[in-house]
């Protein structure tokens, strides 16, 4: 019977890469369209007025402006205020 361990490959070698997950605009920062706002699992944030969702339920800025996060009763919505240009 052998005394030391063969140099195979270990068991516990296995990592998994991170989600990177989380808020990536906050309120009152300027977006231009297709900017990623939220990354999520479910419909924590739901998207509003200028915004879309992925089928990752990622949140999304369809046009230029500034994100707004309300709360309301279809909970947390985000939306994109169109900027004011003076």
């Amino acid at each position: 019977m052998a005394h030391k361990k063969g140099l195979g490959s270990s068991k516990n070698g296995r990592d998994s890469n991170p989600q990177f997950l989380g808020v990536k605009v906050f309120a009152g920062q300027t977006v231009t369209g297709g900017e990623i706002i939220v990354r999520q699992r479910g419909t924590v944030y739901k998207p509003g007025e200028g915004t879309g969702i992925g089928k990752d339920d990622t949140i999304y800025a369809k046009s230029a402006g500034v994100v707004q996060f309300n709360r309301g009763r279809r909970g947390r919505v985000i939306s994109i205020a169109p900027q004011d240009v003076a």
